[in-house]
């Protein structure tokens, strides 16, 4: 179960620390961090500045490489709130999020951020760790029709005798797609699974499916050709509507039982990513696009790219790390309720509120 396709470039700089060859290290691209905000702003926002001749802790934290799910943590980097924060914090990419959980459950990382379902995923097969702070609260798929069914496929009902495009079985857009199908009275039974990858552009476009669970930005391109948004999960208001609420997506693990140790990392963490997302939902579009590396950006439409970005921010990222269990519960439902888990997890198998408070 992930959400993260395996598209990051593969590179590694000078002084990367060396990690598994299925992550990235993003050490070269970290040492030119800079405080971002003078110490009399710092002191007003309740944030300790560091003193240039102190030394920042080392930190490695493995992610999601999806870029949707990159930009709160490239945007923290570069604004220097890391570091303003006593932390030199090495974000490591991965080609997906249960690659990241299981740096962090195999000690390759400190800390692991990751989509929900992924954590839960690792959990269940045996996993120990533990969310402690959120910063993504909505998956990142849409329920899209191909473009020469956009006519005759106009609701959620009439997918079924259908054939719709999925990553795999049991990944996150999968197991959505199941839930959804439920709510809207579809048995799946009806619907026909097309698994074909994370590309799912070209199968739409050339109408080689009928829909399929798409992310950014295909989805504007199936839309610009004339497909059909059914749903769309990037949406808070879809979210309410289909999920009751929103659905814990992004957020960061730590090992459970380094909790106590680390306490102080973990409330500088908190307090960093808290004025990371803040400034995602403040920030120009241009300002947050510059924060991310060349490589994750090369060969993207920029103008297409920060329409999107503008477009959910408001919906995809929180302005608070603080956990919601309701929205971890829906997650946790919906996989169970799509026969994605072999074995029955909970919230205290995953979750550690206590941490923030």
């Amino acid at each position: 179960m992930d959400c993260c396709a395996p598209t990051t470039p593969r590179a590694e700089g000078p002084g990367a620390r060396e990690v598994p060859p299925h992550l990235i290290s993003r050490r070269r691209l970290l040492q030119g961090a800079i405080v971002g905000a003078g110490a009399l702003g710092l002191a007003a926002c309740g944030v300790r500045p560091f003193g240039e001749d102190e030394a920042l802790e080392e930190v490695t934290l493995a992610f999601c490489g999806q870029l949707l799910c990159v930009v709160p943590y490239e945007v923290t980097r570069e604004a220097g709130y890391f570091a303003d924060e006593g932390l030199d914090v090495e974000l490591i990419y991965s080609q997906g999020g249960g690659d990241a959980v299981q740096a962090l459950n195999g000690g390759a990382v400190d800390y692991a951020a990751s989509s929900f379902d992924a954590q839960v995923g690792a959990v269940a097969s045996g996993a120990t760790v533990k969310r402690f702070m959120t910063t993504g609260r909505l998956p990142l798929f849409a329920l899209a029709t191909a473009v020469d069914t956009a006519d005759e496929i106009v609701e959620i009902e009439d997918l079924s005798g259908r054939t719709v495009a999925v990553s795999a079985l049991g990944n996150a857009d999968h197991t959505i797609l199941l839930y959804v199908l439920d709510r809207a009275g579809v048995d799946p039974e009806t619907v026909e699974f097309a698994t074909i990858g994370t590309n799912l552009y070209d199968a739409l476009r050339l109408g080689q499916v009928d829909a399929g669970m798409v992310q950014e930005p295909a989805l504007t391109l199936l839309l610009d050709d004339g497909a059909r948004e059914l749903v769309n999960f990037m949406e808070i208001d879809d979210a309410n509507e289909f999920f009751g609420g929103a659905y814990e997506f992004m957020g960061i693990a730590v090992r459970d039982g380094e909790q106590e140790e680390r306490a102080e990392q973990l409330q500088a963490m908190s307090r960093a990513m808290t004025r990371g997302l803040e400034r995602v939902q403040e920030a120009p579009v241009r300002e947050l696009l510059d924060a991310l590396p060349s490589e994750l950006t090369a060969g993207e439409d920029l103008d297409q790219l920060a329409d999107i970005v503008e477009r959910y921010r408001e919906s995809l990222w929180p302005t608070e790390v603080t956990l919601e269990t309701e929205a971890a519960q829906r997650v946790l439902t919906s996989l169970s309720e799509a026969g994605a888990l072999d074995e029955d997890v909970t919230l205290e198998q995953t979750l550690d509120t206590t941490v923030l408070s």
